[in-house]
């Protein structure tokens, strides 16, 4: 069947409408509304409903590009060849974003290389296909953050972007021991994000060993407490994956042929003569 021809009316029409993207389907979707005999009202449902999905999708994309999510780290791409071990009722459960719903914490444990990273920043994609804002920071980036905003006097604004937002996703926590500042930073961040938000943190440290890396005792008790019962654990162990990446001379690409230009036709190639 031939495909058919938008007039420019219509085209035009669109495009005020702010609806010109269904233009890009809008043949292929007469063609096969035609050969379906397909009514009207399911035509218009079809075509709308592309636009809807369309929409989402960059609505989506939109928000993993703001809340600095890796765009290679998504649930699709988790290798399940991997040797690692972890709960997948866990995984299966974090996956229905039910415990955003509930205003429950996450927190991933492991070894280094594990897939802890990449766990996180794929639950927090599903969290923006859903329509959740999304926020994520390795602990000593987020740190540094917070200790600068002292010194521009933005700390106010930042905290409460952090405070509020939907999902916050703190990557490598309690790596090594913080100052009174910063431990009192994550102690405000724990204590007024529990039961209202959810937080996803990723350590190679046990919950017990945070206790250490806080200043305060008490501060660190106190939000430490709160924060771990009420998360869900997701514990992973194995063998590191990075080693699988480590480039060798068989899975290195070959290098590019260089690219010789042409001398121009009848134009002699000068030498150059030292001087």
């Amino acid at each position: 069947m031939k495909t058919p021809t938008i007039s420019a009316e219509l085209r035009d029409a669109l495009k005020r409408l702010r609806l010109g993207r269904i233009l890009d389907t809008l043949p292929e979707r007469i063609v096969m509304a035609e050969k379906a005999e397909m009514p009207l009202q399911d035509f218009l449902l079809l075509v709308l409903s592309d636009e809807i999905a369309r929409r989402q999708s960059t609505a989506a994309q939109r928000r993993a590009d703001e809340a600095g999510l890796d765009p290679d780290m998504v649930m699709e791409r988790w290798d399940k060849t991997a040797k690692v071990h972890y709960d997948r009722r866990v995984l299966a459960e974090l996956m229905t974003l039910r415990f955003i719903e509930g205003r429950r914490n996450v927190i991933i444990l492991g070894p280094v290389g594990v897939g802890k990273t990449f766990l996180a920043h794929a639950l927090g994609h599903l969290a923006c296909n859903s329509g959740f804002q999304v926020r994520v920071h390795r602990a000593d980036e987020l740190l540094r953050v917070l200790r600068q905003s002292r010194m521009d006097n933005s700390r106010d604004a930042l905290m409460t972007a952090l405070t509020t937002i939907d999902l916050l996703i703190i990557d490598d926590f309690a790596l090594e021991p913080m100052s009174r500042d910063e431990s009192r930073d994550v102690y405000q961040l724990f204590v007024e994000r529990n039961a209202r938000f959810s937080t996803i943190i990723t350590s190679n440290r046990d919950t017990a060993e945070w206790l250490a890396m806080f200043d305060d005792t008490l501060l660190a008790q106190s939000a430490v407490d709160r924060f771990k019962n009420n998360a869900f654990d997701l514990v992973i162990d194995g063998e590191s994956y990075r080693p699988r990446l480590k480039p060798t001379i068989d899975n290195t690409p070959p290098p590019a042929a260089p690219v010789v230009k042409s001398q121009h036709p009848g134009r002699r190639r000068r030498s150059r003569v030292a001087r």
